[in-house]
């Protein structure tokens, strides 16, 4: 069987250094794995078309910088973009396609997936690549992840990706909610893990055994929280498997070597004692710095945050609740002497 890499390194990988990737990071980065046999890199903000903002993070560089800088430094591999309906606007859409981008991933919360429908049937009226996309999908039984998909296939989405954002899933979770989705649609089927619990490599394993043919993975694990399943490592390890790729392994390598001075190969991202606790818990691993700066200023062990957010069941794009959350704890919660060594490690 056959499987399509996408490298997010550019866009999830934005997360681990608070969206401050610069544009000649992001053409070095184009230019060095276009030769490796990748078959998408997505580029942007760690959220998305248009989430550059105080309450998300403000990038670096415009969406249009990001992207215009990537497309001139591609030739033989797809450029894609991630949005998600209300971060991004129509506008941001057609501006993309303007640029030259290949394929869209439009993504929503697991259960609210018709909150794409405008999206995807507009890039896909533009003849666009459209992948349907569901996040946190921990949060989710198989069957109603099942029903959202179908739903964002009505829509005319090419293809349909889960999104274990928070790290939470083991090998059984994957290869049922992949199983039942690969079994049931008619389009392509993708996983995008995270690593919290140590898990992405094998949870992307049982995904492609379980039917999915796209799968995700960043340079050194480069992503949010504990990072995503480490690219160069998961091609070596779906060809031991028997799986058919396009990737060059040995290229990657040597793409690794050859970007040393640049964030996604610097930045070796480790499972820290925090973004375990968060992938225990299911909460975004996208909100690992703001839960480590929230602690700081109020005094509060970031495991009482993860664990109230988790009971609110907090989703991406209301980090306003850990300001909330931190500030109320502060109040009420006896504190450890001691916090637990936070996040992404150089």
């Amino acid at each position: 069987m056959a499987i399509a890499i996408h490298d997010p390194t550019l866009r999830d990988g934005n997360h681990a250094i608070a969206h401050t990737l610069s544009l000649d990071d992001i053409a070095a980065y184009c230019r060095t794995v276009d030769d490796c046999g990748l078959d998408v890199v997505e580029v942007g903000h760690g959220n998305g078309l248009g989430a550059s903002s105080l309450q998300l993070g403000m990038a670096r560089h415009a969406d249009h910088e990001m992207l215009e800088t990537a497309r001139a430094n591609l030739t033989h591999t797809k450029l894609g973009i991630h949005a998600i309906p209300g971060f991004a606007k129509i506008s941001d859409i057609k501006a993309a396609i303007d640029i030259g981008v290949d394929v869209f991933r439009i993504a929503s919360h697991c259960t609210e997936g018709d909150l794409t429908q405008s999206y995807i049937e507009y890039a896909r009226s533009q003849d666009k690549c459209v992948q349907g996309v569901l996040m946190m999908t921990h949060m989710a039984p198989a069957e109603v992840l099942l029903a959202q998909a179908q739903r964002q296939v009505s829509y005319g989405a090419n293809a349909i990706v889960l999104m274990d954002s928070a790290g939470n899933y083991d090998p059984r979770d994957t290869s049922e909610k992949i199983g039942l989705l690969a079994a049931e649609l008619e389009v392509p089927v993708g996983f995008h893990a995270h690593n919290n619990l140590g898990l992405a490599i094998a949870n992307s394993v049982a995904a492609a055994e379980a039917g999915a043919t796209i799968l995700d993975g960043t340079m050194r694990g480069f992503g949010a929280g504990a990072g995503n399943t480490q690219l160069e490592v998961l091609c070596a390890v779906l060809e031991r498997y028997g799986f058919e790729i396009s990737t060059d392994v040995f290229a990657l390598c040597e793409a690794v070597e050859a970007l040393l001075e640049l964030p996604p190969v610097q930045r070796r991202t480790i499972v820290g004692t925090s973004n375990l606790i968060s992938g225990i818990y299911g909460v975004c691993a996208g909100f690992e710095k703001h839960v480590t700066r929230a602690a700081q200023d109020f005094g509060v062990a970031p495991r009482f945050i993860y664990e109230e957010l988790s009971r609110c069941n907090a989703v991406a794009g209301q980090e306003d609740l850990i300001i909330s959350t931190a500030a109320r704890l502060s109040k009420s919660t006896p504190q450890p002497s001691t916090q637990p060594r936070e996040g992404v490690t150089t």
